[in-house]
């Protein structure tokens, strides 16, 4: 018998896109590896990390949802015409088992064309709030996979979110002392680290270039990525003997940031508070304060079980961190336990589980 087919729509924004590749990964490291597909578009970011990654990569046309009513919303219905049947087509050339779909304007156009070709659909959610392609997949699925418990999805399974193994595999106690040395960190001290995604945040680098002198002054040693763009964010040099406060544009390297600290200070964006909980590493999480909510409802069952912390954006401050943040920093006991309550809260195998689930609605369908 032939390999199995499983195509893969998760095209746009790195949050679909990484999940996307990790099940790939996880697929491919299985004996008898199914031939894999993923969709994207000319204007999303697979473009670049699809190939990267080794997979093939099929494009369809866009269909972007108004998110209020526009004059452009007139042509949606055209254009999800053209992407469903474009899909549709490619789903018959590549004989397809099975489309499993991340949500997102790629997603939407391979449900209902591989709803139209009878080929069985699984969804994966990222968000404890899912979007209009997965409210609208999930109906058609037959295997729903949501990252966080409680998501209000059709038929949802609590699965995870499937992380990279270099994430999902990390010894952060084995590893930390090279992580410190690479990033020319003190072996021994308490660490913060700060990110605000691959942009940086605004919020997050002010509030923490203030509070870096009490910080330092209390031995926190700090890596920070500020945001390629932020160059603006700096901090004046420590003086002789102080705690390093080191800035970065960017951390190629999250494993090893994860590695070096003790502590985040973080948006709660879907792949952040999978990979932080997955990890064990505890944070305090800022959620994006735009949008429908969602990261703070992605952070919410890490902090319930006593993995991590809460703060609004408005409420983000030096002061906060110098109340709230250094005497967590300098107590150890305390640290380790919002450590193994972050830990315990993670699924870093959700990747297997997923693939499985694939798998078996693939094979279902022969």
């Amino acid at each position: 018998m032939s390999a199995l087919s499983v195509v893969l729509a998760g095209g746009g924004t790195g949050g679909h896109i990484e999940p996307m590749l990790a099940l790939a990964d996880a697929l491919r490291r299985r004996p008898d590896a199914p031939r894999i597909t993923c969709l994207g578009t000319a204007r999303g970011m697979e473009t670049r990390l699809v190939p990267a990654r080794g997979y093939d990569l099929r494009l369809i046309p866009p269909v972007p949802l108004p998110r209020r009513p526009t004059p452009d919303l007139l042509r949606v219905p055209g254009r999800v015409r053209r992407a469903v049947a474009d899909t549709r087509a490619l789903l018959g050339e590549l004989s397809a088992d099975v489309v499993v779909g991340f949500g997102g304007y790629v997603a939407l156009p391979a449900y209902l064309a591989a709803r139209r070709a009878g080929v069985p659909v699984v969804v994966h959610e990222q968000n404890a709030l899912p979007g209009l392609a997965n409210r609208i997949g999930a109906r058609v699925a037959a295997r729903v996979a949501v990252t966080v418990p409680g998501t209000p999805l059709h038929r949802g399974e609590h699965v995870g979110m499937p992380l990279r193994t270099a994430i999902s595999g990390l010894d952060r106690a084995a590893t930390r002392p090279a992580a410190r040395a690479g990033f020319d960190l003190d072996a021994d001290r308490p660490t913060l680290l700060v990110f605000g995604g691959s942009q940086g945040a605004a919020s997050l680098n002010r509030a923490a270039v203030a509070a870096a002198d009490a910080l330092t002054a209390a031995g926190i040693q700090v890596l920070h990525a500020r945001g390629p763009k932020n160059t603006d964010v700096t901090v004046p040099p420590r003086p002789a003997g102080s705690a390093p406060y080191v800035v970065v544009d960017y951390l190629e390297r999250m494993d090893l940031a994860y590695a070096a600290a003790d502590l985040a200070l973080c948006r709660s964006g879907a792949v952040t508070v999978a990979e932080l909980s997955a990890v064990g590493l505890p944070a305090a999480f800022v959620p994006l304060p735009i949008g429908n909510g969602e990261q703070r409802r992605n952070a919410l069952p890490v902090v319930e079980a006593g993995g991590g912390l809460l703060v609004d954006d408005a409420d983000l401050s030096a002061a906060w961190i110098g109340a709230t943040l250094v005497p967590l920093l300098t107590d150890p006991a305390a640290l380790a336990g919002y450590a193994a309550h972050a830990a315990a809260a993670g699924v870093p195998d959700a990747d297997e589980r997923l693939a499985d689930i694939v798998l078996e609605v693939a094979a279902g369908d022969r």
